[in-house]
């Protein structure tokens, strides 16, 4: 099976998250409160402006907000959640072969 490419809307993600040493909770706590990946930088740098918090402890912060839970309950790496997809894209794409031989075999 030859390894696909990962989409540009996933990369980025993937790229945030070693960039700025977040987790797979973190990454998946961005998204969901809806985060723009491109202009976390200016949100990471707690070390020129003192008054800022850690952007993983924003993060947990903002999303403890907006969910009223301290994380996620189903925790999923972009990696995982791409090969789930991708095992589901493959399985509709048998079933509806068969299907379409089932329509076959009937007439």
């Amino acid at each position: 099976m030859a390894k696909k490419k990962v989409p540009d809307k996933y990369r980025i993600w993937i790229d945030v998250r070693k960039k700025f040493h977040l987790s797979h909770t973190q990454i998946q706590m961005a998204r969901e409160i809806g985060l723009n990946p491109k202009k976390i930088g200016k949100l990471a740098n707690h070390k020129q402006e003192m008054w800022k918090i850690p952007l993983p402890n924003y993060i947990e912060k903002l999303y403890l907000k907006h969910f009223g839970k301290p994380r996620p309950e189903n925790v999923k790496s972009i990696e995982q959640m791409l090969r789930d997809k991708n095992r589901k894209k493959e399985e509709r794409k048998i079933k509806k072969a068969q299907m379409k031989e089932e329509l076959v075999e009937k007439t």
